[in-house]
């Protein structure tokens, strides 16, 4: 860029150097006094634009008078030593003119060196721009991916885990149920023997090997053969369990690590050049692309293969566990229903037998026995009536309590906001229909309780004839089948209460 018009001594031109014309220090005084016809003129030693200089170039056809003039003069001058001194080293217009075109062509070729920097510098500024954007991009795209896989796997270990859980459930279920089942079959086991026991009060002539002390000797076999095996399946099953909240802890202790990498890289893939908390960081010098500083992360580091293999063992050895278990819960199941079978068949014997010992004193007796066990089951029925109609009155306080509090809650708008709007009509409208249900199922369960008592009223007084009638009855009647009344049903001999 030219400056027209400024001087060698603004701020804003860089010194110049000169290789043409040497440094002379005395060419300011030399400029002083030497022609009397520049110090006529006040304005001689202004400034001139560069126009100015270009225009001087070409001289005039008049500029030989003047220098006729000029020379007439300086013929009438006396010079001094040092006026004589400093004419002496004075330049010549050529020389004058040379260094200003030096001084252009320096300054034309540094303009151009300039604007080429200028030029190679802004296009490298640009190349790197694009560089770094399409590598933050790259980068952002791998994470992304790197996101991608891990959410993958999270689901998948989500889905193991689910499965897993369902299935320790289920066999925990099927434990619970071969305990029960196991300590139901003491109470029966211990009926058997207090009935041979008593059996063995038999006098005279009734004191035979007869059918029934026959199937009552084979139903304590029975009951012990099935307790040794829900004994050997329930230690199986307390094993499995075992080996199912293993693989369930290295599933979740891998989620965990999943749940926390995709948190780490999603803040990660979030990131950009306007967020805030990027800081720089110095980590990356112990890691390359090649090798691994192991005193810091040899123990933490995987390779993708390795991490995408550790997840899927970790999945594979759940299913097989899973499988396990599942082909352990089906032999329960098979166990539980061959042992109620076997337990069940071998008391019907048992009772066949009762009942025909002592067919002649039992008529009265089955009656009231049929009528006090119906009498039991519906005792039991109205019970469970009982307890559900409480809990369904639990069941309602809560929605009560969140449509009353929805209602308060909405008591406290502000203003014009206080409207009887939709919501509000439906809410009293909720409100108004719980306690309704509230009230009917209050009433209801009054009745259930008045029919309980009438029941259990029942129960005693059909026990009371049972007592009545215990004199008449014979030893085995009395002692043996009163006591074969409690065999538990089959439910509850397949772990069921």
């Amino acid at each position: 860029m030219e400056l027209i018009g400024s001087t060698l001594t603004a701020t804003y031109t860089r010194p110049k150097t000169s290789h043409f014309l040497p440094a002379i220090s005395t060419m300011a005084s030399s400029y002083r006094n030497t022609q009397p016809a520049l110090a006529m003129n006040p304005n001689a030693n202004l400034w001139r634009t560069n126009s100015y200089y270009k225009n001087s170039a070409v001289v005039p056809a008049s500029s030989s008078i003047q220098r006729e003039n000029l020379d007439l003069f300086r013929a009438k001058t006396m010079f001094y030593p040092s006026n004589r001194t400093a004419m002496g080293t004075r330049y010549m217009p050529d020389d004058w003119h040379k260094s200003n075109q030096n001084n252009y062509r320096e300054s034309e070729s540094s303009r151009k060196s300039a604007e080429r920097l200028r030029r190679d510098t802004i296009r490298l500024i640009q190349d790197k721009e694009q560089l770094t954007r399409r590598t933050q991009e790259n980068t952002s795209k791998n994470i992304g991916e790197r996101l991608n896989d891990i959410v993958f796997w999270r689901s998948e270990l989500n889905h193991e885990i689910d499965s897993m859980v369902t299935e320790i459930a289920a066999l925990t279920d099927v434990k619970r149920r071969l305990e029960r089942a196991l300590a139901e079959t003491e109470g029966p086991l211990q009926v058997s023997q207090e009935c041979l026991y008593h059996r063995e009060k038999r006098m005279s002539i009734d004191l035979v090997h007869d059918d029934v002390e026959k199937d009552l000797i084979k139903e304590v076999e029975v009951i012990k053969s099935c307790q040794e095996r829900m004994k050997r399946h329930l230690d199986r099953a307390i094993a499995q369990l075992s080996s199912n909240r293993a693989a369930q802890h290295e599933l979740e202790r891998d989620l965990r690590d999943k749940v926390t990498a995709q948190r780490i890289d999603d803040r990660c893939h979030h990131l950009r050049n306007t967020s805030d908390g990027i800081v720089k960081y110095y980590l990356l010098c112990f890691i390359t692309s090649n090798t691994i500083s192991h005193d810091i992360f040899s123990v933490r580091i995987s390779l993708p293969d390795s991490w995408s293999k550790f997840t899927d063992d970790n999945i594979l050895l759940s299913q097989s566990e899973r499988a396990a278990s599942h082909k352990l819960r089906d032999e329960i199941e098979i166990l539980l229903n061959t042992t109620s079978n076997e337990m069940w068949n071998q008391f019907n014997n048992v009772n066949v037998a009762f009942t025909n010992r002592v067919s002649e004193t039992a008529d009265a007796k089955n009656s009231l026995q049929s009528h006090l066990a119906k009498t039991l089951q519906e005792i039991f029925q109205t019970e469970m009536l009982i307890e559900s109609l409480k809990k369904a009155l639990r069941d309602k306080e809560n929605p009560l309590k969140v449509a009353q509090t929805r209602l308060e809650e909405r008591t406290r708008r502000p203003n014009i906001e206080l409207c009887r709007d939709n919501p509000h009509h439906r809410l009293v409208s909720e409100v108004r229909a719980l306690e309704d249900t509230i009230q009917k199922l209050q009433e209801r369960l009054m009745e259930a309780e008045n029919t309980l008592q009438t029941l259990v009223k029942t129960r005693m007084t059909l026990e009371h004839d049972l007592s009545i009638k215990a004199n008449s009855l014979f030893l085995d009647q009395e002692k043996c089948m009163s006591m074969r009344k409690s065999f538990p049903s089959m439910p509850r001999l397949v772990g069921y209460t």
